[in-house]
């Protein structure tokens, strides 16, 4: 195992590998803390690992204090018997003179594979030179297991697939800059594409045979591997039911208890307690997300049905066919993943009538942001609806501004409580992503 280590860590050092579009993430190394990157399965997580690492070289580090390790790798798949404590000592049997007076720069990818990783890392920072980089998907390596089992040597991020941002980036699309005409028409045109394929980043450019087969490897992998294999789930058909069912109705209400039902319809013997089981690894895995009321009773908050939102509004059209008979609903998971990306507070409103509001998201600065997303306000009926919904959250929460994010309608309106904005979503998506980290 020893050679093989010393193998690998020297191809990798030797090796041209392509780092894709640079992502919008603020990731700062902190002194004694390991940097652990999180998120769904092909977000691209690896590729911002390589990313940080021609960074590292492009400052004149050398290639030589560069270790990073696969752990998908199966020549590493020994590691489970050896022990990650080899690897130092493969690393340094290459490089004896770099022990305790250089840097040596780790990548650790994937490494929640190996048991007892947690540990080794912990050891490897308090006894030797070196700063850590970690990935994995979040269903294998909790924020919380983390903490616990490092003992606060951890820094933890989210990445998400490509922001719209990050999506005019790919395209060479400059906006960050005021917009000319051609280029506001440019930008128009590629929002209209990502609404289409989505931000995972090997979608991207692929036409929509291959996007949805590829989608659904994804979505087919996420449920095996980081929840039905990771927790040892007995009846795993009943899973990706219940997933199908979810990513059908994105946007739509929930109970555990109707859940539990339509499972049962199916002939399924889940109880009430394992479907909110399942739930929690859907979110722990980035594969679904949870928006509960706001109140400020979390008991009542807990009792009042919740809405489901997934990873990427592409992939739900890929797996749901359902969604693609509701645009507003996929409009609506596009902008609740925009805010996800900045702030894990996210909302919906309940207004003492009964009107509903998408979303109120609590932002890191603590304000507070009122969204009301829909696919047109053409019609009057419709108008009425998201203005009066908005209108009354807006005097009960006392906000003097709120925001309809629709497909291409811009205006200001007044209401009693203050004013309400109407603006596309391009322009939404744009400004939102400005404010936080793409």
């Amino acid at each position: 195992m020893l050679d093989t280590l010393k193998e690998i860590i020297l191809d990798f050092q030797e090796a041209e590998y392509s780092i894709g579009t640079a992502r919008r993430i603020d990731i700062r190394p902190v002194p004694g803390k390991a940097t652990v990157c999180m998120g769904a399965r092909r977000s691209g997580k690896s590729t911002l690992m390589l990313q940080i690492v021609q960074r590292l070289l492009d400052n004149c580090v050398p290639r030589q204090n560069i270790l990073f390790l696969n752990f998908f790798d199966d020549r590493l798949h020994n590691l489970q018997r050896d022990g990650l404590g080899i690897i130092p000592e493969a690393y340094f049997s290459l490089y004896p003179e770099k022990k305790n007076t250089e840097t040596v720069y780790c990548f650790f990818d994937e490494i929640q594979v190996i048991p007892g990783w947690e540990p080794f890392v912990d050891r490897l920072m308090r006894t030797e030179k070196c700063e850590v980089y970690i990935t994995g998907s979040s269903a294998q390596m909790l924020s919380r297991e983390i903490a616990t089992q490092m003992r606060g040597r951890a820094l933890s991020h989210e990445l998400f697939p490509f922001s719209f941002r990050e999506f005019l980036d790919y395209k060479e699309l400059d906006a960050d800059t005021p917009l000319t005409t051609r280029q506001r028409l440019l930008v128009q045109q590629a929002f209209e594409e990502y609404r289409e394929t989505g931000g995972f980043p090997e979608v991207v450019g692929l036409d929509r045979r291959l996007r949805i087969k590829t989608h659904q490897e994804y979505f087919n992998a996420m449920l095996f591997r980081d929840l039905i294999e990771r927790h040892d789930i007995p009846h795993p058909r009943a899973v990706t039911d219940l997933a199908h069912r979810l990513m059908d109705n994105i946007g739509s209400r929930y109970s555990v208890n109707k859940l539990t039902g339509y499972l049962k319809s199916l002939g399924h013997k889940a109880p009430k307690d394992a479907v909110s089981d399942y739930l929690e690894w859907f979110e722990d895995a980035y594969v679904f997300f949870t928006v509960r009321i706001f109140d400020a009773s979390r008991a009542r908050a807990n009792v009042n049905p919740k809405k489901i939102y997934g990873i990427d509004h592409a992939l739900a059209t890929s797996i749901g066919p359902g969604i693609l008979r509701n645009a507003g609903h996929l409009l609506e998971n596009l902008i609740f993943v925009a805010l996800r990306r900045i702030t894990p507070n996210i909302f919906y409103v309940k207004t003492r009538n009964g009107r509903e509001v998408d979303f109120i998201a609590l932002m890191q600065d603590r304000t507070r942001m009122l969204v009301q997303v829909c696919e047109s306000m053409a019609n009057p009926q419709t108008r009425r609806r998201e203005i009066r919904a908005l209108g009354e959250a807006m005097a009960s929460l006392d906000l003097m501004h709120a925001v309809i994010v629709t497909r291409r309608e811009q205006e200001q309106i007044q209401v009693e409580a203050g004013t309400i904005e109407v603006v596309p979503a391009w322009r939404f998506l744009l400004d939102i992503e400005k404010e936080g980290v793409g």
